[in-house]
């Protein structure tokens, strides 16, 4: 039987998440998207993010965590900061 891999993938691109923050993209790129939920919101029985920091990040580790952020932005969910950050990291690796 073939073996799935459990990385949840959204648009060719694994996100991970820990706690608050959500990473979409692969530490192996030269940029990777980094999501952190800094509100949210009962809707019955769910939590729902309703206030988001979204930033484009380059992955060298040589760098202070400070000097990593290539763009960055507030946003009031989760939909469209993913949505965002897709179009962000699609346009800096293909050098854009």
């Amino acid at each position: 039987m073939a073996e799935q891999s459990s990385t949840l993938m959204y648009k060719g691109h694994p996100l991970r998440r820990k706690d608050n923050l959500v990473y979409y993209g692969s530490m192996a790129d030269k940029y990777i998207i980094m999501i952190q939920v800094m509100g949210s919101e009962k809707q019955g029985e769910l939590d729902i993010a309703n206030k988001v920091h979204l930033q484009l990040q380059l992955t060298d580790p040589d760098l202070k965590s400070r000097d990593r952020v290539v763009k960055k932005s507030d946003l009031p969910d989760l939909f469209s900061a993913i949505d965002m950050g897709s179009i962000w990291l699609m346009r800096a690796l293909a050098g854009k």
